[in-house]
């Protein structure tokens, strides 16, 4: 087992969201293929592998047995358990047990391991994080495992999203740091509002400490891939993602994250009083009226003594 997280990202809450989907699923589907593996290694053969008689190990898989469940820091994943008939040895999984003994550990990490090999290009680091020294998998197989996982980002990377209505996007810089080396590693991430009302995500890139090189390029692929982005960007007030909008979507207006500006607001109070002061701030941008806006603004100034 690698160490374990000791610091996680902070993204904003709109960009969390988006993120949590798809990191879920991706966590099922890459311990699944990892569970597939130890049985490819265990039986000596791939699934469906046709064999000859001679010198055949003995076993063969025999469907799958009741779906286990594990608990992430973002949800529930569900991993199928093959069954395997006719060995001699009884399979013994080095993956399930490894949940079951450390499940909060394990269900914190894994996701930051995703998003860790994500900014990193490198999901081999992630995948020897979460096994650890002692991996119950081959060099071959970790190799196969790495190989598909790079070929299925880069396929989501290239999919075609000129058919996407985007009104307005969410930019956020996230730094992630899973325990596995010194510096936090930089992502990108681009999600769109659509005219129908969901939230999709458009871009999750390694970037250099948010750079308007770094940016530029992701706005770069999203044009390329076909799309119109929408007519407002919100992000924090790093420069980088403003200078590359300034030179790539000129004609498009900004808006700085709320999620931020209370931040930022925040630091300004005394810390006896941020408590209450960030419930009252949180009010303000889910106000239904600019009237009602105002009046909420106005009443934070009274309660924390800024005016009388």
């Amino acid at each position: 087992m690698g160490k374990s997280i000791t610091e996680t990202a902070k993204p904003s809450s709109t960009t969390y969201e988006a993120l949590e989907e798809m990191v879920r699923s991706k966590v099922q589907e890459y311990v699944q293929e990892i569970l597939e593996e130890e049985i490819e290694i265990f039986l000596g053969r791939k699934k469906s592998e046709r064999i000859k008689a001679v010198d055949v190990p003995p076993g063969y898989r025999n469907g799958y047995g009741k779906t286990k469940q594990f608990t992430v820091m973002n949800g529930t994943i569900n991993i199928r358990r093959p069954r395997i008939r006719g060995t001699e040895e009884k399979f013994e999984s080095k993956i399930i047990p490894f949940f079951k003994r450390r499940s909060k550990e394990v269900g914190q990490l894994l996701p930051e391991l995703y998003l860790h090999g994500l900014a990193q290009g490198d999901f081999e680091m992630a995948l020897r994080g979460l096994l650890g020294e002692g991996a119950p998998l081959s060099a071959s197989s970790i190799g196969r495992l790495k190989a598909k996982w790079q070929i299925d980002y880069e396929e989501w990377k290239r999919q075609d999203i000129s058919s996407l209505e985007v009104v307005y996007q969410w930019a956020d810089g996230i730094y992630v740091k899973a325990g596995l080396e010194k510096d936090k590693a930089a992502l990108l991430v681009i999600i769109g509002g659509l005219t129908n009302g969901r939230k999709v995500l458009l871009a999750c890139e390694s970037g250099y400490r948010e750079s308007k090189e770094s940016w530029s390029g992701v706005l770069r692929n999203l044009k390329m891939r076909g799309l119109s982005l929408g007519r407002l960007t919100i992000a924090d007030g790093h420069l980088g993602i403003w200078s590359a909008l300034g030179e790539l979507h000129a004609q498009g207006k900004e808006q700085r994250c709320w999620n931020h500006k209370i931040r930022n607001v925040l630091d300004c109070f005394p810390k006896r009083i941020r408590a209450e002061a960030a419930e009252q701030l949180k009010k303000i941008p889910y106000a239904a009226t600019l009237v009602e806006c105002e009046r909420l603004r106005i009443c934070l100034l009274i309660d924390t003594g800024r005016i009388t």
